[in-house]
């Protein structure tokens, strides 16, 4: 058990002769809890020089570890779900030495992809993909004469999402061959069992069992009420014993096993070979704790979800004390701040999350109104139709959801809540670049797939206080609204803890100027302002900056004013150009018939890569340099 994470880069010998899976499956079995060790410890190291997800790999070392012993990867496919639980699979797949680079600009992705490495067979990012994946890999292995073997991991907290059971529904209708590991850390389907259950589930998975049950299924096909009396009888001996979610699957048509001890590698070795020549549907229930082998984390798996790098020795021995600067809020935080405080006023809201309780900002909200708090699981679908239903019985429900997350709900915000005008407000938290997550959390979509949406209101605060104003706004309008934040915090403004409500669709202007005007969408203000400020100051243009605060319904008349008084209209938007809030900009001038140069800036056509949160705005030319750089070279054009 590791209680500190190392502050210098451990010795491990055995683990430096395994670079690549198939020097692991060279080490004699009795080796592999020692090398167990030596990889929870280098992943300590890596992760406190990093940053970075952390509970989540510390529990599946041991499984990291088995099931490349075992299976002949890359050739056989392991396809992770989510990918945060993926750090073991990097060390030991041949990225150990470029593990310091992970979540960096032009360094190792923070979650499996295909593009960086032959192991990573399924690039992931949201969670419960992993078995429908695992499923046509299976079919595409059967069509092409492949013996290739197939192996789904999969969270307890991934399979309450509905397209896990979708794909398990399937799997068994198609009697494919492939392994799913349900990877149980937190206890959440079952609970733990005892001797007996462990003995069963042994011989469940051993060869002689899988090969009667198997040959016993040909001998009864022919005899359809034996054949069920056969399999009523095994399930229902199962549920006896065990008191597990067996019966579940089995039903669905998987052979179950488990659950067993995932860190037990001598167990985990045996069960996971023998399911590997077994036909057909297999699942395998394993128990892992959350940062296992890491005392703090163990303690408290939320909080070790995933940690920020360590402060160099030199800034952690410093002697020289600064002023503490003025502590700044996330957008989060505002949010959540809100929540509690409009909960107080109007007894009809009701706030819902798809398992995002504390990145969302919903712990005080929670705790406060336990009542009126409702966390679905990773469901978003249901999340959305949920709070529909709600609108309907006359409450006001509040969904808190990241953006990239609002994707996998979008039918039912069009069908269920926007089609029938229904008065659910969303707090869109991650919109817009992410940083180190990259692209696969970027929130670089939601404006333009709701502002197609009819009857949609759509917000784009510009700080703190800009958020909660808008919150209060979208919270007052009496149908479907949504208000998009960044991650992180914001610049620091002062906070009106009103609940008043701004104008419905108006802009306000921040800076007066002439000739150039800039439109701004969200929470670039503070850098188009001071890209204004450059240009000024350098003698180039006096430009005027507003803040528009709505994509839908935009502020047409303040667009209209903008672009017949000044010579070049630049929109900005923390957000994809195509579908934008400046192509909104441009549609209503072409239909007003208004003729004016326009400069779209914001995230390219393509997918910006994982970087800092800096890094990434500057790659996008959406800093202050950047917006004054590209109105700079556009000027002449306009000029002449």
């Amino acid at each position: 058990m590791f209680h500190e994470i190392p502050l210098s880069r451990p010795h491990t010998p055995l683990l430096d002769q395994v670079p690549t899976p198939d020097k692991l499956r060279e080490l004699p079995e009795d080796a592999l809890p020692e090398l167990a060790r030596e990889l929870r410890e280098y992943l300590l190291w890596c992760t406190g020089q990093t940053g970075g997800h952390f509970g989540a790999g510390l529990g599946v070392v041991e499984l990291t570890i088995a099931l490349h012993y075992v299976y002949n990867t890359p050739s056989d496919r392991l396809v992770w779900d989510v990918g945060h639980q993926a750090y073991p699979h990097k060390i030991l797949t041949g990225r150990k030495e470029r593990m310091l680079s992970i979540r960096q600009k032009d360094g190792l992705a923070a979650f499996p992809r295909r593009e960086e490495s032959e192991y990573d067979t399924f690039g992931v990012g949201h969670s419960s993909t992993s078995i429908s994946a695992a499923l046509g890999m299976a079919r595409g292995a059967q069509l092409t004469g492949s013996n290739r073997k197939i192996v789904a991991v999969i969270g307890d907290g991934a399979m309450t999402a509905g397209m896990a059971f979708e794909a398990l529904n399937d799997a068994a209708h198609q009697n494919a061959n492939m392994l799913v590991i349900l990877n149980d850390n937190q206890m959440s389907i079952s609970k733990a069992v005892g001797g007996l259950s462990n003995y069963f589930s042994r011989i469940w998975a051993s060869k002689s069992y899988i090969a009667i049950r198997e040959g016993g299924k040909r001998v009864l096909q022919s005899m359809p009420t034996a054949m069920n009396f056969a399999r009523r009888t095994e399930e229902s001996m199962k549920t006896l014993v065990t008191d597990s979610p067996g019966a579940l699957f089995e039903s669905i048509g998987f052979n179950y096993v488990g659950p067993i001890d995932g860190h037990n590698l001598e167990e985990l070795v045996a069960t996971i070979e023998n399911l590997r020549a077994a036909k057909g549907p297999q699942l395998l229930h394993v128990f892992t704790t959350k940062g296992k082998g890491f005392a703090p984390a163990e303690a408290d798996p939320i909080g070790y979800h995933a940690i920020t790098k360590i402060a160099p020795a030199a800034q952690r021995t410093s002697t020289v004390v600064t002023a503490p600067s003025a502590p700044r809020k996330k957008y989060s935080d505002v949010f959540g701040d809100w929540l509690c405080d409009m909960a107080g006023q109007d007894v009809r809201l009701v706030g819902i999350t798809p398992a995002m309780c504390e990145g969302s900002g919903m712990v005080r909200f929670a705790a406060e109104y336990p009542e009126r708090y409702h966390d679905v699981a990773i469901a978003e679908q249901h999340a959305v139709t949920f709070a529909a239903g709600l609108a309907c019985e006359g409450l006001k429900p509040v969904v808190a959801i990241y953006s990239t997350f609002l994707q996998r709900g979008y039918d039912q915000l069009i069908h269920d809540v926007a089609l029938q005008n229904l008065d659910v407000t969303f707090g869109l938290d991650r919109a817009g670049l992410v940083g180190e997550d990259g692209p696969t959390h970027a929130g670089a979509y939601d404006i333009a797939f709701l502002r197609c949406i009819p009857n949609m209101v759509i917000a784009v605060p510009s700080d703190e206080n800009e958020c909660r104003l808008l919150l209060n706004t979208a919270y007052h309008f009496p149908g479907p609204a949504a208000v998009r934040y960044p991650r992180g915090t914001g610049p620091g403004t002062s906070i009106d803890r009103t609940l008043q409500a701004v104008t419905l669709g108006k802009g306000v202007i921040r800076r007066e100027g002439s000739q150039v005007a800039i439109l701004n969408f969200g929470a670039r203000l503070g850098d188009a302002l001071q890209a204004a400020e450059q240009l000024a100051g350098a003698g180039v243009v006096n430009a005027t900056v507003a803040d528009m605060r709505f994509v839908k319904p935009l502020d047409e008349t303040l667009v209209r004013e903008l672009a017949t008084s000044h010579g070049l209209l630049v929109t900005i938007e923390e957000h994809a150009i195509a579908g934008g809030a400046g192509s909104a900009v441009s549609e209503f001038l072409s239909a007003a018939g208004i003729t004016v140069p326009v400069l779209h800036l914001g995230i390219r056509d393509a997918y910006i890569e994982h970087a800092s949160p800096a890094e990434m705005l500057a790659e996008c030319g959406l800093d202050a340099t950047g917006i004054a750089t590209a109105i700079r070279q556009r000027l002449p054009e306009v000029v002449s």
